[in-house]
């Protein structure tokens, strides 16, 4: 049972939707030679990992931007993906990028010396960013976007666009996420990475193989974080997961395998990029993210989950009085955070009304 909701947690974590699924785009490598992060590293070769949906037209204008989430692939965004959604490949050319310490995009596994495991550099948001938009122009031939749309860790370079790159896009929308990850959800990240190293076999990163008790203690503690009170008190998994019997055998999903097939220096990586996110800290901001969000020109549909226990809802409701053009539209939902993502059909119906209202809409 407990092998096949292991199954079960891995497609969660890519939060797709049990409506159909879009198919999976065309996954390709961008690689860029000695790419300097923002920290003064530079990687010999980092490889951005990406797939497209549809066609460009001719007058470019149709191009819509989907960077991954947490750990997650290409196929994060399936939920939105196709006929009768918000974004239909046969108008819009879509393409989803993948974050570096996904196991796929550059990575602590899959990085040769000097790089390799815990010598990976942290990569920051704006890392990801500059990657994605020399993809776009340099790969793609892409010179603007229609919008960016990023749900958790999509949802930061998604305000992280709009930050550094004003005039690139015509509008945003962010779901479950935050311009800056504030105190409280460092604490909640430095406490998961804490769980990782604290397993002897984990050996500063030097491990030989997976931390298996470290990785089993990350799962458990980001069970308690994933969904809402109310998700847990009213068995709201029932609905979705008919395998799971009781509780003892979805937390037991959680806590043994949270992430199959993960590796501990990636999984914490992510974490770190994660953490460390803060518009105002970009270059010529100094720090203030007041000043940061306020400078963005673009309009901005901010949905953030009502029982996010991740981002909060106050967090993203004190972020959208200095942002100019803003739509702040809570996700009525007791999913958490994974109601960003449309793990549920009320909260994909939901989303895909709202997002494809917002396109469509006139500037």
């Amino acid at each position: 049972m407990i092998h096949a909701l292991a199954r079960l947690w891995g497609t969660l974590l890519l939060l797709l939707s049990t409506a159909a699924q879009a198919k999976d785009g065309d996954r390709r490598a961008f690689v860029i030679s000695d790419f300097r992060l923002e920290n003064g590293s530079v990687l010999p070769r980092a490889t951005v990992m990406y797939a497209t949906w549809g066609t460009l037209n001719a007058s470019h204008d149709n191009v819509v931007l989907l960077p991954s989430h947490y750990m997650a692939d290409a196929r994060g965004y399936n939920w939105l993906i196709g006929p009768g959604k918000a974004l239909d490949p046969a108008r819009h050319f879509l393409v989803a990028t993948e974050l570096f310490g996904n196991g796929k995009s550059s990575s602590p596994s899959n990085t040769p010396a000097p790089f390799d495991g815990p010598r990976f550099p942290v990569t920051a948001i704006r890392d990801n960013v500059e990657a994605t938009h020399r993809l776009l122009t340099a790969e793609l031939g892409v010179k603007h976007l229609a919008a960016v749309i990023g749900f958790s860790m999509g949802g930061q370079q998604a305000f992280q666009w709009a930050v550094s790159h004003p005039d690139f896009m015509d509008r945003i929308v962010v779901t479950a996420a935050t311009a800056k990850t504030w105190p409280h959800g460092i604490v909640r990240l430095e406490s998961q990475i804490i769980a990782i190293q604290t397993d002897p076999v984990f050996a500063a990163g030097e491990y030989k193989v997976q931390p298996k008790q470290g990785l089993e203690a990350f799962g458990a503690i980001w069970a308690g974080w994933l969904f809402s009170q109310a998700w847990w008190r009213e068995e709201l998994w029932k609905a979705r997961y008919p395998a799971a019997t009781d509780f003892k055998t979805v937390f037991e999903g959680f806590h043994r395998n949270f992430i199959p097939g993960g590796d501990a220096n990636d999984i914490i990586l992510q974490m770190r990029t994660w953490e460390q996110h803060d518009v105002g800290t970009t270059p010529g901001y100094g720090g203030d993210v007041k000043k940061a969000l306020a400078a963005i020109r673009v309009p901005v549909l901010y949905m953030p989950s009502e029982t996010d226990l991740y981002f909060p809802v106050d967090d993203a409701r004190y972020e959208a009085q200095f942002i100019p053009h803003v739509t702040l539209l809570p996700i009525p939902s007791k999913w958490g955070h994974t109601a960003g993502a449309a793990s549920n059909p009320a909260d994909a119906k939901f989303l895909n009304e709202q997002i494809g209202a917002f396109l469509n809409a006139p500037r």
